[in-house]
C-alpha cells in the first residue's frame, strides 16, 4: 500500500515532484538574478522600455520563487536556498552581458524556454500524482509566460 503525505498524495510521487520543483526552482533563482542585472545595467536607445519591462519581470520572478519554494513545503520537503546549489542544478547559466538590451532578451526568451519546459515535465508529474495544486500552479505559469514570449518575440521582431 502506498504511504500518503499529509496533503494525501503518495509520498514517493510527492519527493518526486519536490525534486523537480527544486530544479525549477534553482533555474528561477538564476533567471531571476540576471534579469536584475538586466534592470541595473542596460543601455542604449531602449533603456526606459526595457528597464520598465525587466523590472516587472524580476518581481514576477520573485513572487514564483517564493511560490514554488512554498509548494516544495507543501509537499513535506525542503527547497534548497543556496545559490551554490543552483548554479550546480541550474540550465540557465549567469549572465555575463547585462547591458546590451537585445541580448538581454534574447538570454529572457531561452530562459523562458526553459522553464517552459521543466513546467511541462511537472504537469506530467503532478497528473500522475494527482497533485491538483502542483498542476494548477504549473498550468498558470505556462498560459503567462507562452503570452510573454510572443510580446518578448514581438519586440525583437522574431
Amino acid at each position: 500500500m502506498n504511504k500518503l503525505n499529509a496533503i494525501g498524495l503518495d509520498s514517493k510521487k510527492a519527493e518526486r515532484l519536490a525534486e523537480v520543483l527544486n530544479e525549477l526552482l534553482a533555474n528561477y533563482s538564476i533567471f531571476y538574478q540576471n534579469v536584475r542585472g538586466y534592470h541595473w545595467n542596460i543601455k542604449g536607445d531602449k533603456f526606459f522600455e526595457l528597464h520598465v519591462k525587466f523590472e516587472e519581470l524580476y518581481n514576477d520572478l520573485l513572487l514564483k520563487i517564493d511560490e514554488i519554494a512554498e509548494r516544495i513545503l507543501t509537499l513535506g520537503h525542503s527547497p534548497h536556498h543556496k545559490y551554490s546549489d543552483y548554479k550546480k542544478v541550474s540550465r540557465i547559466v549567469e549572465s555575463k552581458k547585462t547591458t546590451d538590451g537585445l541580448a538581454a532578451v534574447g538570454d529572457i526568451l531561452e530562459a523562458f524556454q526553459l522553464v517552459i519546459s521543466l513546467q511541462r515535465s511537472l504537469l506530467e508529474l503532478s497528473e500522475d500524482a494527482h497533485d491538483e495544486g502542483t498542476h494548477a500552479l504549473m498550468s498558470a505559469y505556462i498560459r503567462g509566460q507562452e503570452k510573454l514570449v510572443w510580446m518578448y518575440s514581438a519586440f525583437m521582431k522574431k
